[in-house]
């Protein structure tokens, strides 16, 4: 539960809503339709949840023009209501920025450069000719190694590694876990034997960026890797080195993407979809998941591949099928000829 409430009139005219209803409700927290209690706010965003509005028990919700008839309560109307309730749901989290200073126990190289303002969590290790700027948070157990750059107002949550050469620009979350400018997987063959090539570059955050738990960027071979403003990256996911990914391009959980790929702005890739290397994805583009990219995309619109999940012994039927695909469109081919 919040420790702040706010009136209905207060939120409608902060975030630009036409409210309708009582302007004094008072709501103190935020919930789903079917479990908002009498002082939380609610949305309808999606019309298969549109059956819990008539029994909803909030205090108020918000919804778009069109479903505010059937509203039992007060509503706020908003012509996008996930993205009206992301904004409201901010004002009952609160976050209150660490107080800075560097902590105790803290091990800093002398010539890192530290901003007054910066927050150094306990166990953090910050390498040579590092810089961490004024508002950044680095959360405990955090190491960051060498020629690394942590932006203003920039948070490492806890046990992140910058290993070397990682830039970070303005207001970049980065969550628990996350493993950013380590080797990118580069090798030669020498007879029987690999040789390791080595990854001389570094990788670049944009501004506004996020990168989620246990997620790895590979530092470039001898580009960086680049994370262009606002690109959103969930948990568990794996860029290689040398890959460019646009500006306000979102990957959900699990995805992999190979080395030296380029994709573009305002993309949204799914999760568990695989991407091959050496390609490009133009901007504007949908993945839906477990798809695979092995070729480039040139326009935009929604891509998939792969099979739909099917009971098991169909699943064999159709496995064993497959194999004969190609006998079987030979055969056609010749039937269509006589």
């Amino acid at each position: 539960m919040a420790t702040h409430a706010h009136t209905l009139a207060a939120i409608a005219e902060r975030f630009g809503l036409n409210l309708r209803g009582d302007h004094a409700v008072t709501i103190s927290g935020v919930a789903t339709l079917a479990r908002a209690g009498a002082d939380e706010l609610g949305f309808l965003a999606n019309p298969r949840y549109r059956s819990e509005l008539a029994g909803t028990r909030a205090a108020a919700v918000v919804l778009r023009e069109s479903d505010a008839e059937s509203a039992p309560c007060p509503c706020l109307i908003a012509t996008d209501p996930y993205l009206a309730f992301a904004r409201i749901a901010a004002l009952f989290d609160p976050h209150p920025a660490p107080a800075p200073g560097i902590h105790a126990s803290a091990a800093i190289d002398p010539t890192a450069r530290i901003d007054p303002g910066a927050h150094i969590g306990p166990f953090v290790s910050i390498g040579a000719r590092s810089r961490i700027e004024a508002g950044a948070v680095v959360g405990a157990g955090c190491v960051i190694g060498a020629d690394c750059v942590v932006g203003a107002g920039s948070e490492l949550v806890a046990r992140v590694t910058l290993v070397v050469r990682v830039r970070l620009g303005q207001r970049v979350l980065v969550h628990p876990g996350a493993v950013l400018g380590a080797d990118g997987f580069g090798l030669a063959r020498d007879g029987a034997h690999w040789i390791k090539v080595p990854q001389l570059g570094g990788v670049a955050i944009g501004d506004d960026c996020e990168i989620g738990a246990n997620t790895t960027i590979d530092r470039g071979a001898l580009d960086d890797t680049v994370l262009e403003e606002d690109v959103r990256l969930d948990n568990q996911i794996q860029i290689a080195h040398n890959v460019r990914i646009g500006a306000h391009t979102a990957m959900a959980g699990c995805v992999g993407v190979a080395g030296s790929t380029t994709i573009g702005r305002n993309c949204m890739i799914a999760g568990a979809v695989g991407i091959n290397g050496h390609i490009e994805i133009c901007d504007d583009v949908v993945v839906h998941a477990a798809g695979v990219v092995l070729q480039s995309i040139t326009q935009p619109g929604e891509y998939a591949s792969g099979t739909l999940l099917q009971d098991h012994r169909g699943w064999r039927r159709n496995a064993a099928r497959f194999k004969q695909l190609d006998e079987m469109a030979r055969k056609l081919h010749t039937l269509a000829k006589d």
